[in-house]
């Protein structure tokens, strides 16, 4: 590495300089010099050019870390070579305040010309090497190409240092709060009987626990791997560090957590929750209770009808509230919690078909309910109407009445003479002698409905409701 002396008898770049080109040259190149100086010492100080020097790198980074200390070196070499020049050329200059016709010719030589020799060095890191060695041993520039050359190495040197340093100062610190926040679930997840090999959330938390260690040594060993470059962006440390991983975990350890939420709520709720549940499945027991007598009274009330039959009560849930109460009672939080979810599903199902059991059970009584409803509104109607002592309406009402009151009750029949009734009705109020009519399948002329549509003066329940 040297500077060449002075311009000999070849020709010269260009035509030769003035004094004043001259002058203006050394203040530029000058200016050169302290910002290429600025910069080289700034990435020499540079915490991430520290960090990589001294840790125990691997994989991309270390590779690219290989190169760029090389460049660096190599860097220092060219800014040497452009130091000298540079001070050869203010010497050269200091001599005369006139320079001569030779002087300025060989100034024109060192601040245009191919003046810098530099030794070429050893190849970059992962370059193939010659079998015959080194096919340069030297190199030559211009100050202009030196300075390029410079810029060059610099910002891959750059680029490799600030992109390690932005991974460095972004996940470790991150993934040490995560870590710090695992810890705090786990005793959490303890507490609460959520261990590994006995509750999905315990296996989670283990394999949280083992990609995070893993993920800090690689980003410590490798930080390069994790950094993503920004497409069509030159400048060094154009990128960001990528955080897949540790989102992906982030994510993972939040739906634990929430899980384990629940599981304290489950604790402290567990009771009241037990509670309800039983006041549920106490509701289901007394509905079906009440479908079964209904069941017997339709069946002995009744004649030619269908009953569904009326199912016993729900052993089962029984069974497992018991053992949500013996989990309660032994602090098994973990499998009191899906098991209390269950259990409120399905005590809620067994109640609703409970009530539905009641209901199909109980429909024979309520049709006879409103027969009979319907017949006493009527009844009603015709005395309001001053036909109440007509002797066929009293034989026909006497008719439907023995059949609604008595047992078994067939309703079809009772059916039929309750409209026999509605139908005598309408013809004596509306000032027709009544006649001695058989219903058209036990309905009438009018198809068994009377005056007001068959229902009465109450749609066809009664004063009472149809009871």
């Amino acid at each position: 590495m040297g500077v060449a002396g002075p311009a000999g008898p070849g020709p010269l770049p260009g035509p030769v300089m003035d004094r004043d080109e001259v002058d203006r040259a050394l203040a530029r190149i000058g200016a050169e010099h302290e910002a290429v100086e600025t910069s080289l010492l700034a990435l020499q100080d540079h915490a991430g050019r520290r960090l990589l020097e001294g840790a125990e790198l691997t994989g991309v980074t270390a590779d690219r870390w290989a190169a760029a200390d090389q460049a660096i070196t190599r860097l220092w070499a060219y800014f040497d070579a452009y130091s000298a020049a540079l001070t050869g050329a203010r010497e050269l200059r200091a001599r005369r305040r006139w320079p001569s016709r030779d002087d300025l010719g060989e100034l024109t030589e060192l601040l245009r010309g191919r003046s810098v020799t530099v030794s070429a060095g050893p190849p970059a890191t992962g370059a193939p090497e010659s079998l015959t060695g080194p096919a340069r041993l030297s190199e030559e520039f211009t100050l202009p190409e030196l300075v390029e050359r410079m810029n060059e190495l610099y910002a891959s040197s750059l680029d490799v240092v600030v992109a390690a340093d932005a991974v460095w100062s972004a996940l470790p610190a991150r993934i040490d709060l995560l870590a710090a926040e695992l810890h705090r679930t786990r005793k959490l997840a303890a507490s609460v009987g959520v261990r590994p090999g006995e509750h999905p959330a315990g296996d989670d938390l283990e394999r949280i626990t083992r990609e995070l260690t893993e993920l800090r040594a690689q980003v410590i060993s490798d930080p390069l791997a994790f950094w993503r470059a920004r497409s069509g962006s030159s400048a060094p440390g154009g990128g960001r560090p990528d955080t897949e991983r540790y989102d992906h975990e982030a994510r993972a350890l939040e739906d634990v957590r929430r899980e384990i939420d629940a599981v304290l709520t489950v604790r402290q709720d567990a009771e009241a929750r037990l509670g309800r549940l039983r006041d549920v499945l106490s509701r289901a027991d007394r509905t079906l209770a009440e479908a079964r007598t209904a069941r017997g009274e339709v069946l002995a009330k009744i004649a030619a009808t269908e009953v569904p039959a009326v199912s016993g009560p729900p052993t089962a849930l029984h069974e497992q509230l018991a053992a949500a109460a013996e989990y309660r009672r032994h602090g098994q939080w973990n499998r009191l919690s899906p098991l209390l979810e269950s259990l409120e599903r399905r005590a809620e199902d067994e109640l609703l078909r409970a009530r539905e059991s009641l209901t199909a059970v109980t429909a024979p009584l309520a049709v006879r309910a409103e027969l009979r409803g319907r017949l006493d509104a009527y009844k009603a109607k015709v005395a309001r109407h001053g036909a109440a002592e007509d002797p066929l309406l009293i034989e026909r009402y006497d008719a439907a009445r023995r059949m609604l009151w008595s047992a078994p009750c067939d309703l079809r029949v009772a059916e039929d003479a309750v409209l026999r009734y509605q139908y005598a009705a309408a013809e004596v109020l509306s000032g027709r002698v009544p006649q001695q009519h058989t219903p058209d399948d036990g309905r009438g002329t009018d198809g068994g409905r009377g005056i007001d549509g068959g229902r009465g003066i109450d749609g066809g329940r009664g004063i009472d409701g149809g009871r």
